[in-house]
């Protein structure tokens, strides 16, 4: 029987074992102690809507996904590092059994994304204890139950951002101040009720934090008019400014793309590396626990033909009897359609449209937009024509995931150019 390596063990990684484990063997190949991902830190309501249409916390969340990918048959090992590639589709595994090569005939690559530090967004001043991401302070609070702070500042206003908030107050941590370069920073449904309240400042940054052993103070900007204002807090979390751990995906020649900066994938998911997908967060920053899960669905009938002998030319190849060169400038380099996006979106994700390919997972494009715009109508502009136009009857906002019919460029002549989507004036 053929063998399928996932490499995480998140949402999406468990997704598709599931789905893959009735058919071949799987094996899913988890750096944490536990599978589940970041839901099992986040021990409050909002999660599996979409996959499990059921409304879960975080932990509950993980488990029943950690259950589903067992039953179906998949084996999970934990503690289980890849460090790189022995060769095609040849993983270098460290854990504490030793190390090893596991060789498949397929690998999924489901490693997520993770949060910038405050060193990585070049914050200055001192370099006190209390300054947490996201997922640092999650970890310290729900699964070491660790106090944290009565007094905190939350840099970002997305989802995560709120989620934060919901941590901190489970940790009797009050949120002084909520800080967002965005124009408009959200409130979601799934959390809006249970954050009301708490004061937000847009078009602002965080450009210094002061103390000596802990955390005593920010000095927040206005963005606008230059003035900055000092608050009173012990305690700092960085929210949001996501990347995807891409780093085994680029140690296996796998091409990124300079927008998402995860794996250009097509419809289908497969990358450029034969026999190598790619799913979930990874892709793109970042979406929804219970969406990524749906690409590792998605996956699996892209996997198995794959596994068939059946599987797409690799994203890399160039069409029978085009050259390279040639291939490139038509914009077919990529046996298919490219998509491409104009200022001030920011990026699409998949990147390519393959003649006869399927739809993507949920029949929809996400792209990223740094604008707020509230009922967007879009375009596809191919090679000077236009072959696409959606009014679209929910708002594109930046730091939120924001998702198109894939039937905007469905009229996309596949032996023609790159197809660039773009908000119509």
């Amino acid at each position: 029987m053929s063998t399928v390596v996932i490499v995480g063990g998140g949402p999406a990684g468990l997704t598709a074992a599931a789905a893959l484990a009735p058919s071949v063997d799987v094996l899913v190949l988890e750096r944490e102690a536990e599978t589940g991902g970041t839901p099992r830190h986040s021990d409050h309501p909002g999660y599996g809507l979409r996959d499990l249409r059921r409304f879960l916390s975080g932990p509950e969340y993980a488990r029943r996904l950690t259950g589903r990918a067992r039953r179906a048959g998949a084996a999970l090992e934990t503690s289980a590092t890849v460090t790189g590639w022995a060769g095609d589709r040849a993983l270098e595994v460290t854990s504490p059994r030793g190390r090893r090569v596991v060789t498949a005939d397929a690998v999924v690559l489901a490693t997520g994304a993770r949060e910038r530090p405050r060193s990585a967004r070049l914050i200055p001043g001192d370099r006190p204890d209390g300054v947490y991401t996201t997922g640092q302070l999650q970890n310290l609070v729900h699964g070491h139950r660790r106090p944290v702070g009565r007094r905190a500042v939350v840099i970002g206003a997305e989802l995560v951002s709120w989620s934060a908030v919901l941590t901190l107050r489970a940790a009797g941590c009050a949120t002084v101040l909520m800080v967002s370069s965005y124009a408009r920073p959200e409130i979601f449904a799934s959390v809006g009720p249970a954050v009301s309240g708490v004061p937000v400042r847009a078009r602002s940054r965080v450009v210094a934090i002061h103390g000596r052993g802990r955390v005593t103070s920010v000095d927040v900007e206005d963005l606008r008019t230059g003035e900055r204002r000092r608050v009173p807090c012990d305690t700092v979390v960085t929210t949001g400014d996501w990347i995807p751990d891409h780093e085994i995906a680029r140690l296996g020649g796998v091409e990124l793309d300079p927008a998402t900066r995860g794996p250009r994938v097509d419809t289908a998911l497969a990358t450029s590396v034969p026999g190598v997908f790619a799913v979930g967060n990874v892709l793109h920053p970042v979406d929804t626990a219970d969406v990524a899960a749906l690409d590792g669905r998605h996956v699996a009938p892209a996997v198995l033909a794959h596994l068939r002998g059946a599987g797409v030319v690799p994203i890399g190849a160039v069409p029978a009897g085009a050259s390279r060169a040639g291939a490139s400038r038509a914009g077919v380099s990529h046996a298919g359609v490219e998509l491409r996006v104009e200022a001030p979106l920011r990026w699409v994700a998949p990147q390519l449209v393959r003649p006869g390919g399927p739809a993507p997972a949920r029949d929809r494009l996400l792209l990223a937009s740094d604008v707020h715009r509230a009922f967007p109508r879009l375009e596809a502009v191919q090679d000077g024509r236009r072959v696409g136009v959606v009014r679209v009857p929910w708002p594109a906002a930046p730091g939120r995931v924001f998702r198109v019919p894939f039937g905007l460029v469905a009229d996309a002549d596949p032996t023609g150019g790159p197809v660039t989507l773009a908000y119509q004036n």
